[in-house]
């Protein structure tokens, strides 16, 4: 019993010295934060004397967003869907699936009910580009839209239209019957920002109106997997569902870009299309209601470490010539397989990425120089670009990697062409490929066939010996495959 009352009193001691340590610290913090020194001290600077460094906005933005916000429209729409009959409410499974027969048991009772339609809404964002009423967005706002509806930042609200729409790009220009001329939007040059500058986003987040954002340029000509075009500008500015649509504007108030994605598992991490690729497709989208892109009728591959050796290029820079599509422009100018695009009117070619932005950039008619490296030579060839219609994409894969041999080859005969469910052709077919070989790991398969080998063209096996034992075959080959109605080069290494 003492014991327990000694215990006692020990813990309310260690209690009562807990609560005055803890009033100390209060006060101390209390003092320290109310402490106003009289003068700044060798390593302080009063708040007066801090300045916005050159290019930093000033602490607000409000003027800035009171000018622009009148250029921002919400967007909402509304889409029929076709929606299934109906179905058992036990389905198939345990336990009343099982007793009761499950769709089929209902069915018998029900029989098959009409598939029901309902009406499916959404919101997104969009802005204002001329007086009379047109509209940017983007195209999977309005996509398959029954109605639209533009409300005004002053709340009128407006039917909308589709005049045009591009879903490569995932752009539309809608345009609305005002009865005045309404304010709109100043295009910038998205070309000239640089990483590191600030923008705004204006939108509709979550059906939350007149939303405004801040933050900066994040990066440039991110590669998203959205599209063949593919060229984001990445921003930290919050960008969230509903926002699609809606622009994002520089320091100066000048749209440089139209916010479009956002990655879902991170935070800060928002796209926007270039506008100058906007701006670019506005006069087909105006007066033809789509876009009509530029062809040369070439496919293309990335210059990998592996090719670069093969074909003896200081630099993996430029796009591969893979296939040349006969009577299309390339091929009219002479261009061949295994040409290296380097430039384009005089503008450097970094991958294929590019050159497909740069081609279908281009009108109908264009004539275009191409430089192209062959054979350790520099050509320059003068193409006219065609309209591009549903031909494959532009841009092809290549496999990567170290590479050998351990794979099988026969000459291709009408009887294995059968056999391989392959039309007939020159070249000799792949018919074994051995599982963890380097063919194998650069992803040559079985039913692949080679049209060239270091740049040789093979029509047999003869062909195929002769080249892989001169010498230039002893550490590296350049292989032409064809592979349904793909070619394209792959470079093994021993």
């Amino acid at each position: 019993m003492k014991k327990e009352s000694q215990n006692r009193k020990t813990f309310m001691m260690f209690l009562l010295a807990c609560l005055i340590g803890f009033f100390i610290v209060s006060v101390v913090e209390v003092l320290r934060s109310s402490y106003v020194p009289s003068g700044p001290g060798p390593d302080v600077q009063p708040a007066s004397a801090t300045t916005p460094t050159e290019g930093r906005p000033s602490v607000s933005f409000a003027d800035l967003v009171e000018r622009l916000k009148p250029t921002v429209v919400n967007i909402s729409t509304t889409k029929t869907v076709r929606g299934g009959g109906m179905r058992s409410p036990f389905g198939g499974g345990a336990p009343f699936g099982r007793y009761f027969g499950g769709d089929d048991f209902f069915d018998r009772f029900f029989g098959d009910v009409p598939r029901r339609e309902f009406k499916q809404r959404s919101l997104g964002s969009g802005f204002i580009i001329s007086a009379d009423g047109y509209i940017f967005t983007n195209n999977h706002v309005i996509e398959r839209a029954d109605r639209i509806l533009v409300k005004l930042s002053d709340g009128r609200e407006y039917k909308a239209e589709v005049i045009g729409r591009d879903a490569k790009t995932d752009l539309a220009l809608i345009k609305i019957k005002p009865g005045n001329s309404l304010p709109f939007v100043e295009i910038g040059d998205s070309e000239k920002i640089r990483v590191g500058e600030w923008v705004i986003a204006i939108g509709n987040p979550f059906g939350l109106e007149q939303t405004v954002t801040a933050g900066i340029v994040s990066a440039k000509g991110r590669v998203i997997g959205a599209g063949p075009y593919d060229n984001f500008i990445q921003t930290d500015a919050s960008i969230n569902p509903g926002n699609s649509g809606g622009p994002l504007f520089n320091i100066d108030g000048k749209v440089i870009g139209v916010n479009t994605a956002i990655v879902a598992q991170g935070q800060g991490i928002g796209f926007a299309i270039p506008i100058s690729m906007a701006k670019n497709i506005l006069p087909d989208l105006k007066s033809k209601g789509k876009v009509t892109r530029g062809w040369m009728g070439i496919s293309v591959q990335d210059v990998t470490e592996d090719i670069a050796k093969s074909l003896k290029l200081n630099q993996r820079s430029g796009a591969l010539i893979s296939e040349v599509f006969k009577g299309d422009p390339a091929d009219n100018a002479g261009l061949r397989p295994g040409d290296v695009i380097l430039e384009i009117n005089g503008k450097s070619i970094k991958d294929t990425h590019q050159l497909l932005i740069l081609i279908a950039s281009f009108h109908v008619g264009d004539k275009v120089r191409v430089k192209a490296l062959r054979d350790g030579q520099e050509k320059t060839f003068d193409v006219t670009v065609a309209e591009r219609k549903d031909q494959p994409e532009i841009a092809r894969g290549a496999g990567d990697g170290k590479a050998s041999f351990g794979m099988t080859v026969e000459n291709m005969t009408p009887q294995i062409a059968r056999q391989l469910g392959i039309p007939a052709t020159k070249g000799v077919v792949v018919t074994d490929v051995e599982e963890g070989s380097p063919a194998d790991e650069v992803g040559i398969q079985p039913r692949d066939i080679i049209l060239q080998v270091n740049k040789v063209n093979i029509a047999s096996m003869k062909d195929y010996k002769r080249e892989i034992a001169k010498p230039a075959a002893k550490n590296s080959l350049l292989l032409l495959i064809k592979r349904g109605k793909t070619t394209y080069y792959v470079a093994l290494r021993r």
